[in-house]
């Protein structure tokens, strides 16, 4: 124990890095055990803010100090034995029930690519698409292989895919929305011809056009499980039905002026959100994308472990509705695997649902969710943060940040880059490219 507690409290800790993300603290909290509901008592937060004092920041570190050890020998006590996590707000569970065994979760290789995760999240109930899906996402592992092995792989990856969707072309074409009939069946078309193409490049040994012309059919795939969906799936519950909801997908594209980096000096992120699974959190973040509400803002965390931003200046941690004067707030809000509806109001750990699998899971580089504060699960309002890496807390499928934030969507075009922001990194602008019109309630239509 002595060694873990050495480990844990180390500032070097990987533990100690990986504290979730929250509000970024305006005022110090001075003891331990001051559980009131304010954002200044966070598990993560920022180190330093541009906007934050010296003085300030020394006098969170020394607060704070005593709070991130124990909360990091919690999770590591919890992750490595099962025990209960010490009785810590952030982190118990309803009657002192343990943390769930991590190995539990995990079915099989995580899924990792952005736009794989997006399409596997679409409401549809369509065992032929996926069949023709499936292979066709397999060929990035099979490109992993060394050698010759890689391309005999790909090969039987696209004879599966073929005879799929030979087989089961009937059937996708009768899971079309009637509306968009005619497009899912040009894709099909096109995926049929790209499918034959790619296994020219097989035939060929061409290894290096496989993943471009896979990317290619994906996005056919992805068109048509598109045009499977048929209006909204779901009646979001009464308390939240005239918040600003995105009912569908939305892209937006973010401009990030880059400092101090001669190699990068403008990067463009392509962001998809997913209002299918998370309608109130990205109806939110939509909202505010059209009031103009993040540009100009800056980068205010980047550690290697998550991006974050959304506090705006001034004593606020979030957007403040001018119709009220209040800071507008949104319910955690998850969807889990095989639901209909998604959770609201509570983490799937205090719903005792450990086994349970989010829909729109903490897998991709680049996972897009909004932050909280530690003890109110109701507390999100325009901060949002991008996770960059797996860690001893985050590995793939088998982590705790999924069903205790609420993710909505995926960086799908240079989220690489997100690794070379840095803190004081401008947002430039964030723009709707796509989408716009299944935002319903608009707020920023609203004078005033």
């Amino acid at each position: 124990m002595a060694a873990l507690l050495s480990y844990c409290c180390s500032s070097s800790s990987t533990f100690k890095s990986s504290f979730f993300p929250s509000f970024h603290p305006k005022t110090p909290t001075t003891s331990f055990h001051n559980h009131q509901r304010s954002a200044s008592i966070p598990p993560i937060r920022f180190h330093c803010s541009s906007r934050s004092s010296s003085e300030q920041n020394q006098q969170k570190e020394k607060s704070f100090s005593l709070r991130e050890s124990a909360l990091s020998i919690a999770l590591a006590i919890g992750l490595m034995t099962g025990m209960p996590t010490l009785g810590l707000p952030a982190f118990a569970s309803h009657a002192g029930s343990a943390l769930p065994n991590v190995s539990v979760l995990i079915s099989g290789p995580p899924i990792k690519d952005p736009g794989a995760l997006l399409r596997y999240a679409l409401p549809i109930d369509n065992k032929a698409i996926r069949e023709v899906q499936k292979p066709l996402e397999d060929i990035t592992e099979s490109l992993k292989l060394a050698g010759v092995k890689a391309l005999d792989s790909v090969e039987r990856n696209v004879r599966q895919a073929s005879r799929a969707l030979n087989q089961g072309k009937a059937v996708i074409l009768s899971g079309l929305a009637e509306s968009k009939r005619e497009r899912g069946k040009e894709l099909l078309d096109k995926l049929a011809a790209g499918m034959e193409e790619l296994q020219q490049i097989v035939i060929e040994r061409n290894r290096d056009a496989v993943a471009p012309k896979q990317k290619e059919l994906l996005q056919y795939v992805g068109g048509v499980e598109e045009d499977m969906v048929d209006g909204f799936p779901y009646e979001v519950p009464e308390e939240y039905n005239n918040m600003p909801l995105l009912k569908g997908r939305a892209t937006v594209d973010m401009k990030v002026k880059i400092k101090d980096n001669p190699n990068l000096e403008n990067c463009v992120f392509r962001i998809v959100l997913d209002g299918y699974n998370a309608p109130v959190t990205a109806g939110n973040f939509v909202d505010l994308v059209e009031r103009h509400f993040y540009d100009g803002m800056e980068i205010q965390r980047a550690d290697g472990f998550v991006v974050q931003t959304g506090d705006p200046e001034g004593p606020a941690e979030g957007f403040i509705d001018p119709s009220t004067e209040k800071i507008r707030t949104i319910p955690l809000e998850i969807m889990v695997d095989g639901d209909k509806t998604p959770v609201y109001g509570a983490t799937l750990e205090e719903l005792g649902r450990y086994k349970a699998q989010t829909k729109l899971p903490f897998n991709a580089f680049g996972t897009m969710a909004m932050a909280r504060d530690e003890f109110e699960d109701n507390s999100a309002s325009s901060q949002v943060f991008w996770l960059l890496k797996e860690s001893e807390l985050t590995p793939s499928n088998a982590n705790i940040l999924d069903g205790r934030y609420a993710v909505f969507g995926y960086v799908t075009e240079n989220e690489d880059f997100l690794a070379d922001v840095k803190v004081g990194d401008v947002i430039e602008s964030i723009q709707v490219v796509s989408g716009l019109e299944n935002l319903v309630n608009p707020s920023y239509k609203i004078a005033g």
